[in-house]
Formats: structure tokens, C-alpha cells, sequence
């Protein structure tokens, strides 16, 4: 008989895993320094900064967008709700400067939608199956790389 596990289990991981890559580190790191997580981040980056052009790449400021965009897309996955509006090149043509106020914004907008992601944990126990696991997998993988990609443009800032 295959051995299974607990949902519990999983989601005390997955909460582990979106702390750390949203707020901080707690105690054993998975992969991320202390004070590295996207809201610390985040934190230490002004509007200007978030708006400066790195080459041809897309600003700061697009990719948190593109962060938050991609937790609702992922959200509606998990539920099965109707997907056809998903564009991911629209951020990506159409943010790059922000005002401090929509800088602002951006920021609460990406807490809300993380806050209410989390959320969703505590209702695993009704998950169906696939599309809520994989989409959580999703979530923290590619909430990584785009903070891993923030790190790495904040080199830039400094100069």
C-alpha cells in the first residue's frame, strides 16, 4: 500500500515555503538569507528605483505586476474558474514607470493577493486534487524566480 501524506503536512510546507519567499526567513532557511524575502525586498526599493530600465529587461515595477498578476492567474487555476482572460505579455508591454502613489499600490495590491493566497491554506482539507497542489507549486517557484530576478536588478539600482 503506497504511503500517503497528510494534508496537514503539505500545507504546513507550503506555508513555509510562501513565508519565506514572501515575508521572511523562520529559523531553518529553505533557500533564502535573512531579510531577503520579496516584501523585505520590496521594502528598500523607492518608486524611482522600481522604474528604472535595466537594458531591454523589464522594470522592477513590472515584475512585481507581473507577480501579482500571476498569483490571481494561479489563484483561478486552483478553483477551475474560466481562465480565457490570461495575457501574459500585457504587463509585460505596458508597465514600466510607476508614480510613487501606483508604486504604493502595487505593493498593497501584491499583500492582498498573497494574504488572501495563504488563505486558501486553510481550507486544503477541501482541496480536489491536482490543480490546487500544482498551482501552489507554481506559485512558490515562480514567486522565487521573480524575486531572485528583483535581487538581481537591485545590483543596478546602486549605480
Amino acid at each position: 500500500m503506497p504511503k500517503q501524506i497528510d494534508i496537514n503536512e503539505v500545507v504546513t510546507g507550503f506555508r513555509f515555503l510562501l513565508t519565506e519567499t514572501f515575508e521572511s526567513v523562520q529559523g531553518f532557511s529553505a533557500y533564502l538569507d535573512k531579510g531577503t524575502s520579496l516584501f523585505e525586498t520590496l521594502a528598500d526599493i523607492s518608486a524611482e528605483g522600481a522604474s528604472q530600465p535595466m537594458g531591454n529587461c523589464a522594470t522592477i515595477a513590472a515584475h512585481v505586476a507581473h507577480t501579482t498578476y500571476y498569483l490571481q492567474v494561479l489563484e483561478d487555476r486552483m478553483f477551475g474558474r474560466d481562465l480565457s482572460y490570461v495575457n501574459w505579455n500585457q504587463i509585460w508591454e505596458e508597465v514600466s514607470s510607476v508614480s510613487q502613489a501606483e508604486w504604493d499600490q502595487m505593493l498593497a495590491d501584491l499583500r492582498t493577493t498573497y494574504e488572501r493566497i495563504k488563505r486558501h491554506l486553510d481550507k486544503a482539507d477541501q482541496w480536489e486534487g491536482i490543480n490546487e497542489l500544482s498551482s501552489m507549486l507554481g506559485i512558490i517557484a515562480h514567486s522565487a524566480y521573480h524575486l531572485g530576478e528583483i535581487r538581481q536588478m537591485m545590483c543596478h539600482l546602486a549605480t
